[in-house]
């Protein structure tokens, strides 16, 4: 059922978007599941863009814009991984047996935090076992470009972003956000609008772990496929996306930070890739 889905969901994909990789009607996805605890998948099609940020974006660091080409369509988990989910993995005897603390904020569809880059892999070593699908985490610039979901502007609603639309820290106005709510905590997955492509949370929430080793810029030897950058400093992996305690100019599109692959922050989370 699992494939057939998947199938159908790649030929939408081909017949509703362009060259850019924008849906025909954007809002509109159709997601799918490969067993009952598993995530919800949505299918993000092939394209082309502009990764990184341009000189005059406020906030910018180390983001040197080059166009990276997505040749093939993959899917994404409609929201970040939840700790329901996390437990389903535990109760499958998968990840370690480790559960991260939910910092006395309810778990459940809460996105899971304090899970480590080591546990986001044993997560979806867990979930190909489980499901007999290749389950992984995203590239850097395939979490870009499903972020982006064919816009080139800072944020996947526009140039700004405002607390009604993501959770991050909102409290003092800027050039990219007005003044808004800082909430302090995560929230369940789910609650802001989701971008083009049907993937919420992309901004804030939970930063999200994946699979490339960090390089401070993107230079002659980051890929151009859009893999992962698997050379450079590998006790450090990429972070994307910014979290609830960030302020917007860590939760825009190209923004972009590391940590170590065994840290745990009540900040860091992460979503996963499945290929067709």
């Amino acid at each position: 059922m699992a494939g057939l889905a998947c199938a159908a969901l790649l030929a939408l994909a081909a017949a509703g978007v362009g060259t850019a990789g924008t849906p025909a009607e954007p809002g509109a996805a159709t997601a799918f599941q490969d067993c009952a605890d598993c995530p919800q998948m949505v299918i993000v099609p092939p394209g082309e863009f502009v990764m990184g940020s341009p000189p005059t974006e406020r906030f910018r660091a180390a983001e040197a814009p080059r166009r990276v080409p997505i040749a093939a369509p993959f899917a994404v988990s409609r929201f970040e991984i939840t700790f329901a989910q996390w437990d389903a993995c535990l109760a499958g005897g998968g990840c370690g047996g480790r559960r991260p603390d939910d910092q006395g904020w309810g778990g459940g569809e809460q996105p899971v935090v304090g899970a480590t880059w080591n546990d986001a892999v044993a997560y979806v070593e867990w979930l190909s076992e489980r499901t007999g699908r290749r389950y992984r985490l995203l590239s850097e610039a395939e979490w870009e470009y499903a972020a982006r979901a064919g816009t080139q502007s800072a944020f996947s609603f526009g140039p700004t972003l405002s607390s009604a639309q993501a959770n991050f820290d909102a409290s003092e106005a800027t050039a990219l956000s007005p003044q808004g709510e800082a909430r302090g905590r995560t929230i369940e997955v789910g609650r802001f609008p989701p971008n083009a492509f049907g993937l919420y949370d992309m901004h804030g929430n939970a930063w999200e772990w994946t699979a490339d080793c960090w390089n401070d810029d993107y230079g002659p030897g980051a890929p151009s496929d859009g893999s992962p950058w698997l050379s450079g400093d590998c006790s450090g992996r990429v972070l994307r996306g910014g979290s609830w305690e960030d302020y917007v100019g860590e939760v825009r599109a190209a923004a972009r930070v590391a940590s170590h692959v065994g840290e745990t922050s009540w900040s860091d989370g992460f979503r996963v890739a499945r290929d067709p």
